[in-house]
């Protein structure tokens, strides 16, 4: 009973760990820095509104929050600031004036490897050459900022609203990107999140490599140059994503495989003017796209490069000029579990009412593969010699070369509803 008493009053006389202080910094310069070096594990630094001039690294556990008031002012040169400690939380600042270096990466925000589950929220980033890096920080989170990068007339000598580089677990989500380069460039990090993200007037809105496992979900690209450009990764998970009235391609695979593509949606802006493709296919194998809607398009999809081992099922391609560009001397049917494609351009009967046209469906003849090939014989698209061969192949479907068949299409597209954005 006695030792019980006195292990009891041993630990009593432990000095406790001290509460997490709220510290009061005046905008003012040198201020934040000293703020900073004085404080301890878990505080809170309140940054009163107006000004913070200078590059700041933020070593130990802290949280920044600028209530929505305070601007960090870069002088220019280097990143503005570097979290360098695990679990920071960093929220409600602008953050400008970065330098201009591609080769340190000069950024907004920099997470380092240091910055384990660090957060990086509700934070607005104006012209700085990278909006955010995770550089190393695994389980980093970024929710919630506004990105606007820079606008200069060379669109590759500009930095990506987000890096991301060797930073397993690193969670994207509900930011707004715009301009610069690309939206969110990932590389040599695994098993990210992007989600419900917006990009607008960027090359790439979602750029990956060397990516496995990977969630891109719910994000919105709005007139980029190309939507999502998914290349040398496994195992990718690809929802609910949109792509407006971006220019050149709306998803591509580039040796991507194994990939569930799903419930996307590809077509043109406000002016009507889709993708030169809505999916271009390049290398990719054992991927599976299903339940998307493709509109719109010059080529509704480009199958290249040898992709082999792909399911495309429950798909719909409604008004693009060319459905599929595919050029092949056997036959692959693009239907699966018995479940084929909608084609706006079938001449489709149903006459068992189950669903399912009782005729297959083939894209392409022999004189499409020979205009892919030798383009400047569309100057003989109008001649008779042309127009006979497509008689002779519609009229005796034997002499047809090969290539895309349906054998079960859909007698109805999937319908997938405009986004509704909100910024987190």
């Amino acid at each position: 009973m006695l030792a019980s008493r006195l292990l009891v009053a041993f630990f009593l006389l432990l000095p406790l760990p001290a509460a997490a202080a709220e510290i009061d910094v005046p905008s003012e310069p040198g201020a934040l820095a000293s703020a900073i070096a004085g404080a301890e594990e878990g505080d809170i630094l309140l940054l009163r509104p107006g000004t913070h001039p200078g590059n700041f690294i933020i070593d130990r556990t802290l949280t920044l929050d600028g209530g929505g008031a305070a601007h960090l002012e870069g002088p220019g040169t280097g990143t503005v600031l570097t979290i360098d400690a695990p679990g920071a939380v960093v929220r409600g600042l602008l953050v400008t004036g970065s330098g201009s270096s591609h080769e340190e990466i000069d950024s907004g925000i920099k997470l380092t490897q240091q910055a384990t589950g660090a957060r990086v929220e509700r934070n607005v980033l104006l012209d700085n050459l990278y909006g955010i890096d995770i550089h190393g920080a695994e389980s980093a989170v970024v929710v919630g900022n506004v990105i606007d990068g820079r606008q200069g007339h060379r669109m590759n000598e500009r930095g990506n609203g987000v890096y991301i580089w060797n930073a397993a677990g690193a969670v994207v989500e509900g930011n707004d990107i715009r301009w610069g380069r690309d939206g969110i460039f990932v590389n040599t990090s695994m098993r990210n999140i992007l989600r419900d993200n917006r990009f607008r007037d960027l090359r790439f809105a979602i750029h990956l490599m060397y990516s496995n496992g990977s969630e891109i979900v719910d994000n919105l690209s709005i007139g980029n140059h190309l939507g999502f450009a998914l290349m040398f990764s496994k195992r990718l998970t690809v929802i609910g994503n949109r792509s407006i009235g971006d220019r050149e391609h709306g998803i591509m695979l580039n040796y991507a495989n194994e990939a569930l593509i799903e419930g996307n949606l590809v077509t043109g802006g406000p002016d009507g003017r889709g993708p030169e493709k809505c999916v271009f296919i390049y290398n990719a194998h054992k991927n599976r796209l299903v339940g998307n809607r493709f509109e719109g398009c010059e080529i509704g999809i480009h199958f290249t490069a040898g992709s082999e081992r792909n399911a495309i099922t429950g798909n719909a391609f409604i008004g693009n000029r060319t459905q599929v560009k595919y050029v092949g001397t056997i036959w692959i049917d693009w239907s699966a579990d018995g479940v084929g494609n909608y084609w706006s351009d079938h001449p489709a009967y149903d006459l068992d009412g189950d669903g399912f046209a009782d005729a297959d469906y083939k894209p392409n003849d022999l004189m499409d593969q020979v205009l892919w090939s030798q383009p400047a014989t569309k100057l003989l698209l109008g001649s008779p010699a042309v127009q006979l061969v497509r008689w002779s192949q519609a009229t005796f479907p034997a002499l047809l070369p090969g290539g895309v068949v349906d054998t079960r299409p859909l007698m109805r597209p999937v319908e997938i509803p405009d986004a509704e954005w909100v910024l987190r």
